[in-house]
């Protein structure tokens, strides 16, 4: 059975989504699970692009050492180089090269010939074989590209040095027959094909990236690009957990396996569905909460009898568990480690300790305790310590109807000093925002906001997502906290903070730069 390599963009294509704005903690956090997932590869970031993604892939790559960290290069010495700096500590440095090669894109965004792609694209393999031990060569726009070149400059970079070849479909334009013919094409018609390891890119533009991405498969691609939960450019990527599962499901038709530790499936899905904030529709494959319901009398009966009759794929296949550990108040510290250890987390004494502290405080206002509760604690607790300017101290809010809604809230400033201000809204949520511009002296303009339960039950955990604009910057935030109005004023403040620590960052980077 032929093994297919999983290559994660979550990190690179996926963070490219519109509103997705992830923390360097937040990027080490998903890229920590992608390798307890088990994929092949991760594709970090575009170091070239900016000096944070440049840290982010640096650290990645020297933290990582189960899986090949890559970061994605324009055909130039200068992104050649500076990717190098960036990937060289890996466990596998390998470098994602990639130009356009249809003639939409070479006449109106290169504004060059095929000829002048040819020679850049060759130059480029044969400077960065010098460095790296590992080159991927992607033909940007390949389904909407001339074939007999699409063919030639193939075949060029495989003579230079490229060993993996990528085939996207970077609009999500072509048919899952239409791809299939392509690669069939590259192996009739490029004499070193069988040198290389054939890799396909798909975007879901027409939602037929893992149609697409399975017919790949089919004619003769061993390896597969995508992201978590499908998330990335526009419509996004193909959706790496329904092509996993789906050759797990149909190794009888496919004849091919990934290495990927399935359990860790819906965990996976939970963390990037928190950290970017893109919530996962109900019913999406394979991690979508209605994956697995039963709504149907006919079918529930069916179920009951025999589950395979409507389920062909198991809950716990995917990491869902038939019956939840419930955890509360009187579960003792042992147990609560062991649950973390369960859901693939190994953390610190220092960290446990802490969330445990936490826990405690939840259980108290809580009865039960479910793993998504568990998660949500991990994030806020784990996570939301690393970005900690403003600091939310207490929140009061006076609501009548038909009168003016009042906020009243007290909170730590950067400079470690306790203010105390109110502010009116013409709601509960408008006051408080109102409030906290206040205190933080500059106006802060809200995007977007978003709020939805963490679990079931009246007591369940409020997650609140938001997007502000401060200070000529954009960022998102979130929040999460039993009470509504809480969890709104944390996200907020969470925006605020995250805002804050890219300036600084950027106003150190500028110091070193003199």
């Amino acid at each position: 059975m032929r093994k297919i390599n999983i290559f994660d963009t979550t990190l690179r294509d996926g963070e490219q989504s519109a509103g997705i704005n992830l923390n360097f903690s937040e990027k080490m956090e998903v890229a920590r699970q992608l390798e307890r997932l088990g994929v092949d590869i991760i594709e970090a970031g575009f170091p070239a692009s900016s000096k944070g993604d440049f840290r982010a892939v640096k650290e990645i790559a020297e933290a990582i050492r189960n899986c090949s960290v890559t970061g994605l290069s324009r055909s130039n010495m200068k992104d050649i180089d500076i990717s190098w700096d960036a990937l060289k500590g890996g466990a596998e440095p390998r470098l994602h090269l990639f130009i356009a090669t249809s003639p939409i894109h070479m006449q109106y965004k290169l504004q060059m010939t095929p000829e002048q792609v040819l020679e850049t694209a060759v130059e480029s393999v044969k400077y960065a074989a010098k460095k790296f031990p590992i080159i991927q060569f992607s033909c940007e726009d390949a389904t909407r590209s001339e074939l007999p070149f699409l063919a030639k400059i193939v075949q060029a970079v495989i003579e230079v040095g490229a060993r993996v070849i990528n085939i996207p479909d970077t609009v999500g334009y072509t048919t899952p027959k239409e791809y299939g013919q392509i690669f069939n094409y590259l192996k009739e018609n490029v004499p070193d094909i069988d040198k290389v390891i054939l890799s396909a890119h798909c975007h879901d533009d027409l939602g037929m990236a893992v149609a697409n991405s399975l017919s790949a498969i089919e004619h003769g691609a061993n390896q597969i690009e995508g992201t978590i939960n499908g998330i990335g450019e526009r419509a996004g990527n193909a959706a790496l957990e329904e092509i996993a599962v789906a050759l797990h499901i149909r190794n009888d038709y496919y004849q091919a396996k990934t290495g990927l530790n399935l359990q860790q499936i819906k965990n996976t899905s939970t963390l990037v569905s928190k950290l970017t904030g893109v919530v996962v529709p109900p019913n999406k494959a394979v991690v979508g909460k209605n994956a697995f319901a039963h709504e149907s009398g006919i079918h529930q009966d069916g179920v009951l009898k025999e589950k395979t009759t409507y389920e062909i794929i198991s809950p716990e296949l995917v990491g869902v568990p038939s019956n939840d550990l419930v955890l509360g108040k009187h579960s003792g510290r042992h147990a609560f480690r062991n649950r973390l250890e369960e859901l693939g987390y190994q953390l610190s004494t220092e960290e446990i300790n802490k969330l445990f502290v936490a826990f405690k405080e939840l259980a108290d206002k809580k009865k039960e305790i479910t793993d998504d509760d568990l998660l949500s604690l991990i994030y806020e607790e784990k996570l939301g310590s690393s970005v900690k300017y403003y600091e939310l101290k207490t929140l009061q809010v006076q609501y009548v109807t038909d009168q003016v809604t009042t906020a009243t809230i007290s909170m730590t400033t950067p400079e470690n000093e306790e203010v105390h201000e109110a502010c009116t809204g013409s709601g509960s949520v408008e006051a408080i925002y109102n409030t906290l511009e206040r205190i933080i002296g500059s106006p802060v303009h809200l995007k977007d906001y978003r709020i939805q339960a963490n679990t079931s039950g009246r007591d369940a955990l409020a997650e609140v997502f938001v997007k502000i604009e401060f200070e000529n910057m954009t960022a998102s935030g979130r929040g999460t906290a039993q009470d509504v109005l809480e969890a709104s004023a944390k996200a907020y403040i969470n925006a605020v903070n995250r805002i804050l620590v890219q300036k600084q960052y950027r106003e150190e980077m500028q110091n070193v730069l003199k």
